[in-house]
Order: structure tokens, then sequence, then C-alpha cells
């Protein structure tokens, strides 16, 4: 046991900063003991063994929000170009802002426009890294890969953001460099007003967004794969106020005309179709990866009878309603980008819609909008979506639109006062991660905790449960960590938990405070295993 400071040290003008080398220096020796030594019996003020002390069940909730790339408020990066280390650090500071407003999930966009926020040989560099449109960064680094390993350390998983079929955003800063697919295949590109599209009505388009989707899920650690409300655009006027048609009479004539179907019809029957086939492939490809979409807060006027708006079935062509009855997606967020008192477009009578339509048991979310309304509407949002589920959640457009925002952040973190896992998905897997060994010591009110990796493997996340005078303080950790220093503690119980990537969760390991035993250095002896 390391030494108290004598009192006349106490009084001298370095006594602050000896005493706190000092407790660096009992950190140190408390994690080496229970990091190196597992099998060593060591004095300590409080030791621990195998108890009956029941923690509580961890809240379930699906926190989540966007990172943009495309908004006018960008998320990251802020402007393109940026030098790598500064861009490395302004991620790290939202991932940390996410982590600590006790968020469990982030929306990463890696596809803004058939362009990649990662290293990939089907699609150019983003210019959103370099300012450049086909220009890796230098020096050079994978920001997907970087995003996934800075999230997960943080607790967070890590959906990739894919939009489908937009090939060109009108904000484009540069032009597109010679590998974009509106010079190699021109013949799938659509020009809508001041939009450059992929025509969801060619094959080569979806196998080529297919193709893209399992690259991602194949080569990355990503916890989902996410769609926006992309699919088909969003319906434009010309100068006289007429609709535009989506002109893809090349397709329609090709394809569409011998399938029996209306043009309308045709172009839904598309994207069910796509959105069909990228749910069998991610899930031949990595079983646990989920696969979400986040579509039009509407699905249809009159449904339920007071909503008004526009169309997603009529003009968007998304029935997003039939994804979910067909249990193709995982999760379905609608964006429900409504106050709650609105009277055409109330976001908890919409939010009832969805949830009932949902014979499968999927996830519904709500997506919500931060960059719009008051912190106390937000409120009202989250608040208004666990009145209705205990196993829902939201997910926040955007990022810095909550973080930027003080008085939104405060409102977000006071809901989120506690952690909490995301709900499980029992329809992909539900097999509890095993149990693991649980070793815990107390030094002069600091608790050195450590426990082992399953031989299983190592899990996506822990969950560390600590009780203090009757009070439970829960903790989600990295699956890779191992260990844990409490400061000013002594815990009378502490529990952990493997939790595996589907949020599925294993028994409790627990240790409560071992009875007092003196021994003869009036100190209670544990053996750490």
């Amino acid at each position: 046991m390391l030494p108290e400071l004598p009192k006349k040290l106490c009084q001298s003008p370095f006594a602050f900063k000896l005493q706190a080398n000092l407790m660096k220096l009992r950190t140190k020796f408390l994690s080496a003991l229970v990091l190196c030594l597992p099998a060593l019996v060591f004095a300590a003020d409080t030791s621990y063994e195998p108890g009956n002390a029941v923690p509580p069940p961890p809240a379930r909730e699906f926190r989540a929000a966007w990172i943009t790339e495309v908004a006018t408020n960008a998320d990251w990066p802020s402007k393109p170009g940026l030098p790598v280390a500064q861009q490395k650090a302004d991620l790290i500071s939202l991932l940390d802002r996410a982590q600590q407003l006790h968020l469990n999930a982030i929306f990463f966009q890696v596809r803004p426009a058939c362009d990649a926020m990662y290293a990939s040989e089907l699609e150019p560099w983003s210019e959103k890294i370099t300012g450049t449109q086909g220009k890796a960064p230098q020096p050079f680094y994978d920001p997907l890969a970087f995003a996934i390993a800075e999230a997960h350390r943080r607790g967070l998983e890590l959906h990739a953001w894919i939009n489908p079929f937009r090939a060109s955003h009108p904000e484009a800063k540069s032009p597109a460099s010679t590998n974009q697919i509106v010079w190699t295949h021109p013949e799938l590109i659509r020009r809508y007003g001041d939009q450059v599209w992929l025509d969801p009505g060619e094959p080569a388009a979806q196998a080529h967004t297919l193709a893209v989707v399992l690259d991602v899920v194949n080569r990355y650690d990503v916890d989902g794969i996410v769609f926006d409300d992309y699919f088909y655009p969003y319906p434009i006027k010309n100068l006289v106020g007429h609709t535009l048609d989506f002109p893809d009479d090349a397709s329609w004539q090709k394809y569409g005309m011998k399938s029996g179907l209306s043009r309308a019809d045709w172009r839904r029957n598309n994207v069910n179709q796509f959105v069909q086939k990228v749910s069998q492939e991610i899930k031949i490809a990595k079983p646990d990866v989920q696969f979400g979409i986040s579509p039009f807060g509407i699905w249809r006027p009159q449904n339920p009878p007071q909503v008004k708006g526009l169309d997603a079935y009529g003009s968007l062509y998304a029935d997003a309603r039939l994804w979910l009855a067909n249990g193709w997606v995982d999760f379905l967020a609608p964006q429900l980008y409504w106050p709650v008192a609105s009277p055409g477009q109330s976001f908890p009578v919409l939010f009832n819609w969805w949830r009932a339509q949902n014979p499968k048991g999927r996830h519904v979310f709500a997506a919500v909008e931060d960059t719009k309304f008051p912190a106390e509407e937000i409120t009202r949002q989250i608040q208004a979506v666990r009145t209705q589920t205990s196993v829902s959640g939201e997910i926040h457009f955007h990022l810095r639109s909550v973080t930027g925002n003080p008085a939104l952040a405060a409102a977000v973190q006071a809901q989120y006062a506690q952690p909490a896992l995301v709900p499980p998905s029992p329809w992909i897997r539900f097999v509890p991660p095993e149990k693991t060994d649980l070793y815990a010591a107390t030094e002069n009110s600091v608790t050195a905790i450590r426990w082992a990796i399953p031989e299983s493997g190592t899990p996506r996340w822990w969950l560390l449960q600590v009780r203090m005078t009757n009070n439970w303080t829960t903790d989600v950790l990295p699956g890779t960590q191992t260990s844990r220093i409490l400061y000013n503690s002594n815990p009378d119980a502490i529990s952990i938990r493997a939790v595996d990537r589907l949020g599925n969760l294993g028994a409790p390991t627990v240790l409560v405070q071992r009875k007092s035993s003196a021994i003869s250095n009036g100190k209670e002896a544990t053996r750490l295993k």
C-alpha cells in the first residue's frame, strides 16, 4: 500500500502537486495489480466476492443522430479540403459530444452522390474530403474506418448512410472525376432540373448501387446500412409551375412497357425490388448487419384521415409501408418533421400510424428535425415516443444542430440522462453472450475493476453497473475494454454483462463487498481470481 503524505509535507507549497502525483502512482499501482496480477492476493480497503445483488435492467432506447456532409450547416467535414489532422480532430469532437449526450448510434454519410467518403474501387473520393472529387486525402487515411473505430470506442453504433440513386449534388463545387458514373455509364444517368440521378428503372443502376452497399458491408465493421428518403427525386416544377416528370423514357420503353404495370406502379416496383434485394444480400453477406430506411414521414395523405401533405407513395414511388409490412427492413425511421400539435401532420399521430403498419415486429423509430424546432418541441417529441412504446427511439437530424444549440443540447441530455442500450433485434439473432470473470478491489476510495474476454470472442459492448448507497449507475463500454478505474468510490456491488452487436444482453457477473474478515495487518484480502 502506498504511504500517505506526512503532515509537515502537506504544509509545503508543493503539497498539491505531490498529492496529485501520489494519486497517479496509486492509480497505476491498483491498475497494475488488477490488470497484470489476477492471481495475486493483496491487501485492500475493500475486497469483493460473488454475490446475489440484482442489477436493474438497462434502459432500452435507440438514440441516434445523422452526421451529414451535404447540409448547409454540414456536420463533418465542416468544409471541403480541411487538413487531415483537423478532419480527425473535428470528427472526434463530434463523437465525444454524441457520447456525452448519451447517444448510442451515428448515421454517418458515406455516399452523398455516387462518391465515397472512404477508399473505394467502385466510386471516386468525395470532394468533401479534399475539395476535389477523386482526390485521396494526404496524408492518406480512410475516414469511414477511422469513424467506425472512434465511434465504437465511445459506445456508439455506426450505420453507413448511403444515398442510393443521387449521382451528383446541385451544390457540388468540383467537376465529376473521370471515374465517376456520369462519365463511365452515361446511359444510366438522368438529368432532372439541376439534379443528376441514376435511373432506378435501369437494372444496371440498381446493380451498381447494390455493389457499393455490399462493398461497404464486406470491408467495414459497420453496424448497419441506412437509406434516407431519396429514391426517385422529389418533384420539381418548370417556370410556369407545371410539375416535371422524371425523364425515364428510355428505361420505360426497354423494361416498363412490357411489365404490364402502369408507369407509376412500375416505378414503385423498381424501388420495391431494389429494397428487397438489398435486404436479402446484406443478410447473406453479414447476417448481423442491420438494414434501415428513413422515408418521408407521410406514406399517403389521409393515412390516417386527418393527415395532409406530399404523397410519398405517388410522388417519390416509395411504398415504405410495404417494406415494413414485409419485414424487408430491420428498422424504419419515418421523417416526422412536424410539431406535436400540427393538425395535418401531428408528430404522435403519424408515429402511432407507422407503428400500426408493422406486422413483422420490426423497429419503428422517429426521425426528428432538430434544425427548425425549439428545445421544448424536441422534448415533447421524445416524450411522445416514450408514451407510445418503451422499445423505440429517435434519430436526430442532425448532430451539429443539437451540439451547436446549447438549449437543445441541454434538453436532449436531460431526456437521455442515463446511458441506454439499443433495443434488441430478435428476428436476426437472439443468443445471449457468455458470462465473464470479474475482479475488483478498492484502495483509498479508488476502485479498480477488471474483467475477461469470454472464450466465445470479444463482445460489441460491456454493460458495467455499479451500486453505491443503494443507487446503481450504468456505463456502456467498448468490447475491447477490460478494465475500469473509479475514483472517490467504494461500491457495495459491481456487475458486468456482455452485449453483442444486436443488443442481446448476457447474464450478469456480480461482486459484492466481502464481509469483514480481519487479517494480521488489519486489512481485508482480495483474491482477484
